[in-house]
């Protein structure tokens, strides 16, 4: 058996989802320093479901070991700051498409985030399902089929306030790609 490929230095680390997926609170859960995020007031519609909401993006950071640091950007939800998403997807390593698995619709709302990450990028992702203590195999085939992914993509039940719950969803992440880049033939020197 080959050795694993190693992940070293510095690696972004997206986080996105629908509107009120958790977002924010599992990069603040996470976080080893004070998260820059910028929360805004909701006034439209929305307002019922929360007060606040991402208008640009969230930064934190973790430290795995010494040799790795995983920087989280946390997206908007709302596809009118979809500009946003491919600012923040640019180097990323992988990211995280959270949902809130209380609303059967955040998983048709996240389609289309889902869709614009794929074209922007071709990294390992995982879907964390908030607010999930468990997954009925009947809904991960129905959020497969909605999302229209492959068994070889983790769906991970989280709690976005349990630390341990976030570490799973971002080991789960960092598996995807180590096994990506195992997957990948080694580059051979040019010739002269």
């Amino acid at each position: 058996m080959a050795p694993r490929k190693k992940l070293n230095a510095g690696k972004k680390i997206v986080v996105t989802g629908p509107f009120s997926a958790g977002k924010t609170t599992l990069i603040r859960t996470i976080s080893e320093i004070t998260v820059l995020s910028t929360e805004k007031g909701v006034t439209d519609e929305t307002r019922s479901r929360k007060t606040e909401t991402t208008v640009a993006m969230d930064f934190g950071r973790i430290t795995i070991d010494r040799d790795l640091v995983l920087y989280l950007f946390g997206t908007p939800g709302q596809e009118r700051f979809d500009f946003m998403w491919e600012i923040l997807g640019e180097g990323m390593l992988g990211y995280v498409l959270m949902l809130d698995s209380t609303r059967t619709e955040s998983a048709e709302e996240a389609r289309s985030i889902l869709e614009a990450f794929r074209r922007m990028a071709r990294v390992p992702f995982v879907v964390a399902l908030n607010r999930s203590e468990g997954i009925d195999p009947g809904e991960e085939a129905r959020l497969r089929e909605i999302l229209d992914i492959g068994a070889d993509v983790p769906v991970v039940p989280c709690d976005a306030k349990d630390r341990e719950s976030v570490k799973g969803v971002l080991l789960a992440l960092l598996y995807a790609v180590l096994d990506s880049l195992d997957a990948q033939p080694d580059a051979q020197p040019a010739r002269a």
